[in-house]
């Protein structure tokens, strides 16, 4: 196994406005058995800043975390902006979200009816929403308010940016529900409005817990934890914390590839240097 693999691992479920109530949630790991990923805990952020100063003040990590690291070309192209994508991401940084959503809306508003947004390519392998999406969710303002701080860090984002000092701070973009689906479908396994929070849902998060654990068939690896670990991810209906354990998963993956061919970390060699692209898509 490539020696990254034990690295420390992180997998991070995101929020653009995180509270007490919904706070980021960052799972941490390592692979040091081939074929394995060790839960060894979460760390919880109530604001953006004591996210980023956590990832500043921890000193090498390869992480996915789940919001967009890029925009689709065809929308940075009609919208004039720069397309050097460490120039588009200070630039989109100096936006405020109101101006972002009037931008978009009215980039939306003149295309047609069942073409509004605009796509990265990753989208569609991996099913996952446009990257200029303001609501529902609203990874626009995601990438607003992770990238920056990010780069604040001092991460390198493979195929997009590599840090002044090389980065032992690796940053993937990544998906749970990519892997989610894989493993029980597109049944969902949870909510944040507390009336939807059923049984049911937490029947198919046992599921996905089960299949993580089992082992995911595509990506030849199976999550260890400890049963209070288990009891956690079970009883948070919300998801966060069995999001971010998906996403550890996706890291595990993309450190056990460091080397592969271009950009490394298991992405593919010709991914759009603007757009980026999904681990494990």
């Amino acid at each position: 196994m490539d020696e990254s693999a034990s690295a420390l691992l992180i997998g991070c479920d995101f929020s653009s406005a995180p509270a007490a109530r919904k706070p980021i949630v960052v799972a941490v790991g390592s692979s040091s058995r081939e074929g394995v990923v060790e839960l060894d805990g979460f760390e919880c952020f109530a604001s953006l800043d004591a996210w980023g100063a956590w990832l500043s003040a921890t000193p090498a990590w390869v992480g996915a975390f789940d919001f967009p690291f890029g925009l689709p070309r065809e929308l940075v192209v009609a919208l004039g902006w720069p397309s050097d994508w460490k120039r588009l991401v200070e630039h989109y940084a100096s936006i405020d979200r109101s101006a972002i959503r009037s931008t978009f809306a009215a980039f939306c508003a003149a295309r047609p009816a069942g073409g509004k947004f605009a796509h990265r390519a990753t989208d569609r392998p991996a099913g996952s929403s446009p990257s200029m999406k303001w609501v529902n969710p609203p990874v626009a303002f995601m990438l607003h308010a992770g990238v920056s701080r990010l780069l604040a860090a001092g991460a390198s984002l493979p195929g997009l940016h590599v840090a002044a000092d090389g980065g032992d701070r690796i940053a993937l973009e990544g998906y749970p529900g990519l892997l989610a689906r894989e493993l029980v479908g597109r049944r969902s396994y949870k909510s944040d409005q507390r009336a939807a929070q059923t049984e049911a849902r937490q029947r198919v998060r046992g599921e996905l817990l089960a299949a993580l654990e089992a082992g995911s068939p595509r990506l030849g690896l199976r999550l260890v934890l400890a049963e209070a670990l288990r009891e956690r991810l079970l009883a948070d209906a919300k998801g966060d914390l069995i999001d971010a354990a998906l996403c550890l998963v996706q890291a595990a993956w993309g450190a056990a590839r460091r080397t592969s061919e271009g950009p490394g970390y298991g992405l593919p060699p010709d991914l759009d240097p603007l757009e980026g692209w999904i681990v494990t898509a």
